[in-house]
């Protein structure tokens, strides 16, 4: 009899998460939410404006701090951690990719990735390589001298996946990666996603939209802070 496989360890961990603005009246944006995301799991967030899932992820991109609650990266502990070792664990461990690109319009393709290597710790003479690497990867090779303004919004959501995944992140969290594009390219880019996923990335999307959510092994839902296992989703994806 095969015995069962071991678990992956976790790269997220949230224990009692919580986060309150301190305006007046405060605002508990995040409240008390339990999540586990294992390694090579593909976890979707979904809510809809307002429910908490940005101030969510946030906390999980290490670009807020949680006011209650633990946050464990990768088994570390970022409740004690500065300002400047979130911000190292962040550039080393965390890909992000935005709904917006934010990527340099007058640099090319390979640049944009280069730049986001600059805290990775890859020393600077290698950085040239290891961008177009990551750009082949997202099917960009042909493209890499490129500038943004002679890309397709696909081809430019795929230029800022791939400078997420130069930094080889333990994590990679998308935030609405379809949410400029059309349909058809959406689909193009939520395939290459579900591909990465394949290949063993642990990804983190938050969107809300459901069709985004499809695809990812689980689904959890945020609505007034509050996060909820979608059993029914994951049941089918099993």
């Amino acid at each position: 009899m095969t015995a069962p496989a071991t678990p992956a360890p976790p790269v997220v961990e949230l224990d009692g998460l919580g986060l309150t603005y301190s305006v007046v009246p405060p605002v508990a944006a995040v409240r008390s939410c339990d999540l586990t995301v294992r390694g090579g799991e593909y976890v979707a967030v979904v809510g809809a404006s307002g429910s908490g899932k940005s101030s969510l992820l946030n906390v999980i991109g290490l670009l807020d701090r949680p006011t209650s609650g633990r946050y464990a990266l990768d088994g570390i502990d970022t409740t004690g951690l500065s300002d400047a070792e979130r911000t190292a664990l962040r550039a080393h461990r965390i890909g992000f990719v935005f709904q917006a690109f934010h990527l340099l319009p007058y640099r090319t393709a390979v640049e944009n990735v280069t730049l986001g290597l600059m805290y990775s710790g890859v020393p600077r003479r290698r950085r040239p390589a290891v961008a177009a690497q990551a750009l082949e990867r997202v099917g960009m090779a042909h493209r890499l001298h490129a500038e943004p303004t002679t890309l397709s919004g696909g081809e430019r959501q795929r230029v800022a996946i791939a400078r997420a995944l130069a930094v080889q992140p333990s994590l990679l969290l998308c935030d609405e990666p379809t949410g400029n594009l059309d349909s058809a390219t959406a689909r193009t880019v939520l395939d290459l996603i579900a591909g990465l996923h394949e290949e063993g990335v642990t990804i983190v999307v938050i969107t809300h939209d459901t069709s985004v959510a499809d695809g990812a092994g689980r689904v959890v839902r945020m609505r007034d802070g509050v996060l909820t296992e979608d059993h029914a989703a994951r049941t089918s994806s099993v």
